[in-house]
């Protein structure tokens, strides 16, 4: 979240629960979801991605639960609490890994956009990046707190309308794919459901996403959103439900796990129809993407050159980025440089989560300003980071290069338990949350 808007967080209405549930819903409704479960199935197999995507959904839906409802009480975003847990540096450091994560979603959508418009319509696909960011940057200007909201309240009927337009029309013109989801993956060096739910750990930047939409919402709404926003029946739809038909249209059209061919599919399937499809449910998560990579770019420049713009300008700095991003060969570096950024985010996931479960009284869970550059439970982020990337990057084991998330989430996590068990001092922050409760 901008600075601008923690400043005035105090004075600034919390946002209702069905207008801040709708603006999280947009994440719901992502291209990605489906090639993520496509592609894990080609490489797991689809019978151990169903069994990853029940564990992905029960752990997201759990972690999220904690993290929504510390933030919901607490009004702390990603900033905020890094900036207590971790230190000024480390507020830093974690905005800009947000700002950076969500920008890179940002071009992955607007390309499945852009290609779908050429395959469709053909000409540059240069042009068609620049359609796609034209149009998707003036969306953000006003933020989740002005109409984002009713956007993708308005678009959500949409998504889930052609969701089922296009099982049903997959089915009519492809026949039922016997043993959709029976049939064998390839050899693997650990266990299939163990590499899926690693695979669908690449994405859990989600928590971070959860804690900056989070604080915007009123702390007495905290059980509604728990279970219904940022809980188990957000990931059932978005994981369960996108993941499987994901699985079931590219399997029906042969297509690989992969971005163009979930695309061809839900072409192949719809048509037309599937060109409006595509464009609404890409259009719904980049307004997301937009403002969190526009408001966490702010965070980092005003916090390290104290410069001060207004938010419409970032939007349209991140605007310019994508689309500059959007004319290099992407996909050749944006899935390695996410694998990388995946095991950052675990690691900070896992510190954060420790220290929320362990020091349950969060009254003193306010940044003050006047924390060091780094704080003790920093070492705990970095040290977990660099265990994951080099497990990630090194080729002599590769089951442990494919378990990198896993392993970084037990480092991180156990050595959070360890600094914070030895760490008796009260909370670092100021002395006073918006609801001073000591449950979660």
């Amino acid at each position: 979240m901008a600075d601008t808007e923690l400043q005035e967080q105090e004075a600034a209405e919390p946002i209702g629960k069905w207008s801040l549930s709708m603006a999280w819903w947009s994440l719901f409704s992502a291209m990605f979801w489906l090639y993520l479960s496509a592609a894990s199935a080609a490489a797991y197999g689809p019978k151990t991605t169903v069994v990853g995507l029940i564990l992905t959904i029960v752990s997201y839906g759990a972690v999220n639960a904690v993290l929504a409802t510390y933030s919901l009480r607490t009004g702390n975003t990603v900033k905020s609490v890094s900036q207590l847990l971790f230190g000024r540096a480390g507020a830093v450091i974690a905005s800009l890994l947000l700002a950076v994560t969500a920008l890179y979603y940002g071009v992955f959508e607007g390309s499945v956009i852009a290609h779908t418009l050429q395959i469709q319509f053909g000409g540059d696909v240069k042009i068609w990046y620049a359609v796609c960011v034209a149009y998707a940057v003036p969306l953000a200007f006003g933020g989740v707190r002005d109409w984002l909201d009713r956007l993708n309240g308005f678009l959500l009927p949409f998504y889930v309308v052609g969701l089922v337009a296009l099982v049903v029309f997959a089915t009519v013109k492809q026949g039922y794919p016997t043993g959709w989801l029976s049939a064998a993956g390839p050899a693997s060096p650990i266990p299939g459901w163990l590499g899926s739910y690693a695979i669908f750990m690449g994405v859990w930047v989600m928590m971070m996403f959860t804690m900056d939409f989070a604080s915007m919402g009123r702390p007495a709404d905290a059980g509604f959103h728990r279970r219904a926003t940022f809980g188990p029946l957000f990931y059932a739809c978005t994981f369960g439900v996108n993941g499987l038909i994901g699985i079931y249209i590219v399997t029906a059209f042969g297509k690989g796990g992969t971005e163009g061919g979930v695309v061809e599919a839900v072409l192949g399937s719809l048509g037309l129809v599937g060109v409006v499809l595509i464009v609404i449910s890409q259009t719904r998560i980049n307004t997301a993407n937009y403002y969190l990579a526009s408001s966490n770019f702010e965070n980092v420049v005003r916090s390290v050159f104290g410069i001060d713009l207004p938010r419409i300008v970032w939007v349209v700095i991140c605007g310019v980025a994508a689309f500059s991003l959007m004319l290099t060969d992407v996909l050749s570096y944006l899935l390695t440089a996410m694998a990388w950024q995946a095991v950052l985010i675990v690691a900070w996931v896992s510190v954060v989560l420790v220290r929320i479960l362990l020091r349950r009284d969060w009254r003193s869970d306010a940044p003050t300003g006047d924390e060091p550059t780094l704080r003790p439970l920093a070492a705990a982020w970095f040290i977990a980071s660099a265990v994951g990337v080099t497990l990630h990057q090194q080729t002599e084991f590769p089951g442990l290069s494919a378990a990198a998330p896993v392993v970084t989430f037990a480092v991180g996590a156990g050595l959070g338990w360890l600094l914070v068990s030895m760490d008796r001092s009260p909370a670092a922050g100021g002395t006073a949350s918006r609801e001073p409760l000591t449950t979660a």
